[in-house]
């Protein structure tokens, strides 16, 4: 299995790359002719992948399809796209619906990502070393359902909506998510280390939210319980603790528990410490 490697020849400057089917999975078989052949949209027209990216192979003994990329990426949208196995890496910054859609596999970007970051993602691991912009982890337009499944990792801080209508899988922020974050959950897990925007947790139904920062101005709809729930944080504090960073020593001792939202008809939870 060959391993290749993709390096920007000039930024795209104003015009938008989408490289939707561009996954290890798809370039790894080939070589680097019949890799440069492959047609992406560069703007509103179609050109040879070789076109826009200098593609080398780097090993040819590879154990998993292997996909890196190397140059200003901020605008090149669509990376891992329905990516479904292998290992893509990304050194630099990325645009829009990076991970979109993805069903397995690891996307590893060191920089930061734009908007619909790993937006109805259904399984994999991806990991943003930088920030994040508005609606990671959430649903596409017209959709019912963000974030399915897999494990996300922002390493900075999200925009707005981070977990819009997510309904399973597990998201976690090392820094701060702005407004909304968690609005119209259905299931799942979501863990911020940082502060919260406004409005966490809107229209909650299901799920959990975990908050290591400050305490969260959740909205009065949520309700404190009086339950005992030191058991089920021991097992989801050792789940959050593969993060790494701040989530792998949270506390011993059980966080406050907050029901809702309760305009909604929600059984939702936030967890938060004193």
């Amino acid at each position: 299995m060959n391993a290749l490697r993709l390096r920007l020849r000039i930024p795209p400057g104003g015009i938008r790359v989408d490289l939707r089917g561009v996954t290890p999975a798809t370039l790894c078989g080939l070589d680097e002719r019949a890799a440069g052949a492959l047609q992406i949209a560069h703007g509103n027209r179609l050109v040879e992948l070789g076109d826009i990216f200098e593609i080398a192979v780097e090993r040819r003994d590879a154990e998993a399809p292997t996909l890196m990329l190397e140059g200003d990426l901020r605008g090149v949208d669509r990376i891992g796209w329905r990516m479904a196995e292998g290992v893509l890496t990304v050194q630099g910054d990325v645009g829009d619906y990076a991970g979109c859609g993805m069903r397995g596999g690891d996307l590893l970007i060191a920089g930061s990502a734009g908007d619909f970051t790993a937006a109805e993602m259904a399984g994999g691991r991806l990991r943003v070393g930088g920030d994040c912009r508005d609606f990671a982890a959430a649903s596409l337009p017209g959709s019912m359902d963000g974030m399915r499944g897999g494990r996300f990792v922002v390493h900075g801080n999200a925009g707005e909506r981070f977990g819009d209508r997510m309904r399973r899988g597990t998201a976690l922020v090392f820094g701060n998510t702005g407004d909304y974050a968690a609005s119209r959950m259905v299931a799942g897990t979501l863990a911020i280390a940082g502060a919260c925007g406004k409005y966490l947790a809107y229209g909650m139904r299901r799920g959990t939210v975990v908050c290591l920062g400050p305490r969260p101005k959740a909205s009065s709809t949520f309700a404190p319980t009086g339950h005992d729930i030191r058991v089920y944080w021991t097992l989801l504090r050792r789940h959050l603790a593969d993060g790494g960073g701040q989530f792998a020593d949270l506390p011993a001792a059980a966080p406050n528990r907050f029901v809702g939202d309760l305009a909604a008809d929600g059984k939702g939870e936030l967890l938060w410490f004193d």
